[in-house]
């Protein structure tokens, strides 16, 4: 089978990864990649949101999947695009078809969907422009703090939380009425604030039958003790040691099934992943958000786990047929450390020569924001390099990976020595 990724971060290079162990995988394509994934397959040109390139691409190389790692040519409808299209609609896409990729795409529309099908969320409104003086005169209504979510895709950026009512006033008002997250922001869900603790759960479909993948818990946060600006992630570990066997039958019955009973109530096709971003209040879970994708770093930590062939598990997803496939994970415990470059989550160094990838033996090494000049790797995004560990225990994960990361060097590497250490 030939299969082409398009991404070209951490999460597409755990993908490549993953996919070129499987016997079914003849050749592997990645567009664009990075520096790391042309060591599974090959590194492709292409942007993924140029669906008229990638329709030429398929067809020269004989393409058989498509598997779409980053949510923006989801929401963008590569997957419609490919059913409109008689020369290129029997390649089968992974990943839902744009109105699916609203659970991610849309905030307003994740909520109504949930509050439909009775998924346990924090109470929520949502207000645009127009409506901003009721919005002004809800906030006093939901309690402190407060949440404030960009209805559209805002890089990671949209959600703000505000401690005091002024603060949050201020914020709507800016939101809506001055685009502070451009289109994203012109329509503002306001939230309950939850208080717990957060993780995910990633769930695999073919829009009947599931399979839950494992958790994880990400670190946003550049600072350790979880301080300073939020980041893209700094760093995961899977399993997550307080979602044990009790907790995790509570978010299969009163949210992944809902969830994907629901999809199939709104007549509404889903192929791929869910990503469930969970906040665990008191041993009950609520949703915190949906992606329509696997997240990143959790996809670094989460695929080392899984012993099955993710290929035939894809192929499932397909054709239907996934209830039918093995599915077996792994008892270690993962954790990955991202080393990212100097100054982010601001402006940050680029171009920077990395060296130590070499010396690490007892971790995967999954590359992000990096690219091949000539002989060198050089660090060419905001999180450069994820370094993953399984061990028979969480402690021994952390202990690994953190030395390892230590064995990368470029100009202005960082990373957090404590992710994870507050769950040992």
């Amino acid at each position: 089978m030939n299969i082409l990724i398009l991404g070209s971060g951490g999460r597409e290079s755990a993908f490549a990864w993953k996919l070129s162990q499987s016997p079914k995988c003849e050749s592997l394509f990645i567009a664009p990649g990075n520096a790391g994934t042309g060591q599974y397959g090959t590194n492709v040109d292409i942007k993924v949101t140029d669906f008229a390139a990638i329709k030429q691409f398929v067809l020269a190389n004989n393409i058989n999947m498509v598997l779409v790692g980053p949510e923006e040519p989801l929401v963008k409808g590569v997957h419609d695009f490919f059913l409109a299209d008689d020369e290129i609609k029997h390649i089968p896409v992974i990943g839902p078809q744009a109105e699916g990729a609203q659970l991610e795409g849309s905030k307003d529309f994740s909520k109504q969907f949930m509050q439909r099908h009775n998924v346990p969320t924090a109470a929520s409104r949502t207000f645009t422009r127009e409506t901003l003086q009721e919005g002004l005169e809800f906030l006093p209504t939901i309690g402190l703090p407060v949440v404030l979510k960009a209805d559209g895709l805002a890089a990671g950026k949209g959600v703000l939380i505000c401690l005091t009512l002024e603060e949050a006033q201020l914020e709507l008002t800016e939101m809506l009425t001055n685009a502070k997250f451009g289109e994203a922001s012109s329509k503002v869900v306001i939230e309950q604030f939850l208080q717990g603790i957060e993780l995910s759960v990633f769930v695999l479909t073919d829009g009947n039958s599931y399979k839950v993948l494992p958790s994880a818990k990400d670190y946003k946060r550049i600072g350790e003790g979880d301080t300073g600006l939020n980041t893209g992630g700094m760093g995961s570990v899977s399993p997550v040691p307080f979602a044990d066997e009790e907790f995790l039958k509570k978010v299969e019955e009163r949210i992944i099934i809902p969830t994907v009973e629901g999809l199939k109530q709104d007549n509404i096709p889903y192929k791929g992943f869910i990503f469930i971003g969970l906040m665990n209040c008191g041993g009950d879970p609520y949703v915190i958000e949906y992606n329509c994708r696997m997240g990143d770093p959790e996809t670094e930590s989460v695929l080392p786990r899984i012993e099955s062939d993710l290929v035939d598990l894809l192929e499932g997803v397909a054709e239907g047929t996934l209830i039918d496939k093995q599915f077996t994970i792994s008892n270690k415990v993962a954790a990955t450390i991202v080393c990212v470059a100097g100054g982010y989550p601001g402006e940050y160094l680029k171009d920077k020569t990395i060296t130590g990838i070499e010396n690490i033996r007892d971790s995967i090494v999954f590359h992000a924001g990096t690219t091949a000049v000539g002989e060198d790797v050089r660090t060419a995004g905001g999180r450069v390099l994820a370094i993953t560990t399984l061990q028979d225990n969480l402690f021994d994960a952390l202990q690994q990976a953190t030395a390892d990361a230590s064995r990368i060097y470029y100009d202005g590497v960082y990373f957090r020595k404590d992710i994870g250490f507050d769950l040992v």
